[in-house]
């Protein structure tokens, strides 16, 4: 049981876990997760750590888009967001990269949801490992994190 999996279940909202076989030699953990489980790549969000004027932030953006920094800094209120470094990313989490969730991470970090995440009833995101995706309602995922939506992929 990861982290993100007892988050879930003490924040009382419904999920599904979603395991999967998880390829070493996978390009993308995200697209991956997609192919899988059969679900469309739009409805699978990475998770990713970026630092917004020395603060760190989690943005969320389906697997098949990429993060508009740009954007981030300006949902976030800051002057300038770039991404974070994998060992930095993995030590404010306690997870590694291709399992980062951002349910149940070390240090509540504020996170940021693409808004392309309110067009589906459930998301998928990783839920701790790789190889394991939890699915649950963007409205969950926020309340659960204190996330907001913002206009954040492209």
């Amino acid at each position: 049981m990861t982290p993100a999996v007892k988050a879930a279940e003490k924040g009382g909202v419904r999920f599904r876990l979603h395991e999967y076989q998880h390829d070493p030699q996978a390009q993308s953990y995200g697209l991956e997760a997609a192919e899988r489980l059969s679900v469309p790549a739009e409805r699978v969000f990475k998770t990713l750590l970026a630092d917004l004027d020395g603060r760190p932030q989690v943005a969320m953006v389906p697997v098949d888009r990429s993060l508009d920094l740009k954007a981030l800094a300006r949902a976030a209120g800051g002057k300038k967001a770039v991404m974070a470094d994998g060992a930095l990313a993995e030590r404010l989490t306690g997870y590694v990269l291709g399992g980062i969730s951002p349910l149940g991470q070390k240090k509540r970090l504020p996170l940021w949801l693409d808004a392309s995440a309110d067009r589906h009833d459930t998301l998928y995101m990783s839920a701790g490992r790789r190889g394991l995706e939890i699915e649950m309602a963007p409205a969950d995922l926020l309340a659960l994190t204190g996330g907001r939506l913002a206009p954040l992929a492209r």
